[in-house]
């Protein structure tokens, strides 16, 4: 018969085991991903709307006056 000690390190070896076999090495990677997803259709929102017209005008007539 086991004592409790020796049940104790078996179930302390079974959560070691267990942890290493969680598999979530994949999600740093999987979250890189959508982070980066989520930085280029930002960019590309911004690129829209700095590039139309009345931002241009209204950005360009900030610039003068700053240089004033």
């Amino acid at each position: 018969m086991r004592t409790h000690h020796e049940k104790e390190i078996n179930v302390r070896r079974l959560i070691v085991r267990l942890t290493d076999l969680r598999g979530d090495d994949g999600m740093n990677t999987a979250e890189y991903a959508v982070g980066t997803l989520a930085a280029v259709a930002f960019a590309g929102v911004l690129l829209k709307v700095l590039s139309s017209p009345s931002v241009q005008a209204a950005l360009t007539g900030v610039i003068n006056e700053a240089l004033k």
